[in-house]
């Protein structure tokens, strides 16, 4: 890890008004992030000189390079920001910054406070940085905005059902049976239209009955993944049987970030109309705070995207950060259409 010691306000820890600043605090700083194993820097303002303790020894080390002075007229703590910002690094100090707080939007994050204890420096951990609610939803809410961008359907329903084996298949068995009224009607328009003979209108109707090469992607939350996928056999044997099918449907089980535990919801399409696989990847740039989180959970991002555009395979999600995002909960999605394969 990298760390910025702020000289100044170590060396000045419980200083009182005739005391002196102590260089011992700052080197004590020094044997315990060597010890750690962290690389550092030590920045002091001007001033300090003037107030610690073993002025020869400081003057050393300060043409040593080893401690770093500001110039005259510089702002010690502007710079020590900067620094840290540019580098991703930790602060050492009990500075609150407040001054900087508009500029610098994370201090208290990168911020290590410490104490003294017979003159052996202890440090506390930063705190850590709030989540943000629904982070993850809002994530994948901006990514099915641009896939359907890109004339890809995607399915939006996010309430959910209780989830159990027998209501997923109940609630297939309903949703399935509105969708064949629905297709029969069209499609007996347009034959109607076109051959007017009762017996070819009452084929296609039974045809239409007893044949739904359906696949239905069944979005759960990933506690109730493996509970899902173990009963998906006996779900598809249900639903042929209740609605007379010729070939049991296809069970997709995907986690999806949308349903909480419990929950389930259903996307249902022809088994033609299922994309063999993602068009496309997605880049995420997050911000330093939610990277880690982000690529935590970048499977789950994926399955839920696949389950709602209805793809076989997930798309390739790959998780960055950048500095110009500056806040918990900021991100860019971009999504990079997957270049064929030349002939």
């Amino acid at each position: 890890m990298r760390v910025i010691i702020d000289a100044s306000n170590v060396a000045c820890f419980g200083m009182e008004s005739e005391s002196k600043a102590k260089l011992n605090y700052i080197l004590s700083a020094v044997t315990v992030l060597e010890e750690r194993g962290d690389d550092f820097v030590i920045i002091a303002d001007a001033s300090l000189k003037h107030k610690i303790d073993d002025k020869d020894k400081y003057m050393e080390l300060i043409d040593k390079n080893f401690i770093e002075e500001v110039e005259v007229g510089n702002n010690a703590d502007h710079f020590i920001l900067n620094i840290a910002e540019e580098e991703k690094a930790k602060v050492l100090s009990n500075d609150l910054f407040r001054e900087f707080a508009d500029e610098f939007h994370d201090i208290k994050h990168i911020r290590i406070p410490f104490s003294f204890e017979d003159d052996q420096i202890l440090l506390k951990k930063p705190q850590a940085p709030k989540k943000v609610k629904n982070l993850l939803q809002k994530l994948c809410d901006d990514i099915l905005i641009k896939v359907e961008d890109k004339k890809i359907d995607t399915y939006n329903g996010k309430k959910g059902i209780e989830f159990s084996p027998l209501n997923i298949a109940k609630e297939s068995i309903a949703r399935m049976d509105r969708f064949n009224q629905t297709n029969i009607e069209t499609k007996l328009e347009s034959l109607i239209s076109k051959i007017p003979m009762f017996e070819k209108v009452m084929d296609m109707v039974d045809n239409v009955e007893t044949s739904a090469p359906f696949v239905i992607f069944v979005l759960v939350h990933p506690k109730n993944y493996k509970d899902a996928v173990k009963n998906a056999g006996n779900i598809s044997v249900t639903i042929k049987d209740r609605l007379q099918l010729e070939k049991n449907p296809l069970i997709a089980v995907r986690n999806d970030l949308f349903m909480k535990p419990e929950l389930f919801d259903l996307n249902i399409v022809y088994s033609d109309e299922v994309l063999d696989e993602s068009p496309f990847s997605i880049d995420v740039i997050s911000n330093v705070n939610d990277e880690s989180f982000i690529k935590r959970n970048s499977r789950n991002i994926a399955s839920t995207i696949a389950g709602r555009m209805s793809s076989w395979k997930f798309p390739i999600v790959s998780v960055k950060s950048n500095l110009t995002l500056e806040k918990p909960g900021d991100f860019e999605v971009h999504i990079e259409t997957k270049k064929k394969d030349k002939e």
